[in-house]
């Protein structure tokens, strides 16, 4: 009664094979995040002279900016560099930005070409 046993695999290495090609992959990718922003989000603040947003890895900085933009979708002129350290973008504005509502609409790639875009809100009293 051989064909009543119950199906054996040769060795580990064989059952981690066929495993690998049944199983879906699970990929672990972790990506750029923006982790603080100054000025914060949701926060009212006095007129900010520069924006600074640092993320959680380093960013390419030929691709990797942003904007502040007020209520009537006008962009505030800025000059931004990246950081020694790849992983913080500071934006020096011209002017000091008058009271109101601004969005930091930020557009990144991480060092290794994954590109993410995000968006977050203040108010300058």
């Amino acid at each position: 009664m051989s064909f009543l046993r119950p199906l054996a695999f040769p060795s580990l290495a064989a059952a981690v094979a066929l495993a690998s090609v049944v199983l879906p992959p699970i990929a672990a990718q972790a990506h750029a995040r923006l982790v603080s922003a100054t000025p914060a989000a949701k926060s009212t603040v006095a007129s900010p002279r520069t924006v600074t947003l640092t993320f959680s890895e380093r960013v390419a900085p030929a691709f990797s900016s942003f904007d502040v933009v007020n209520a009537a979708g006008t962009k505030a002129t800025i000059r931004t560099e990246v950081s020694q350290d790849g992983k913080t973008i500071t934006g020096a504005l011209a002017r000091p930005l008058a009271a109101g509502a601004y969005v930091v609409n930020w557009r990144i790639a991480s060092v290794d070409g994954h590109r993410m875009t995000g968006s977050y809100d203040f108010v300058v009293r």
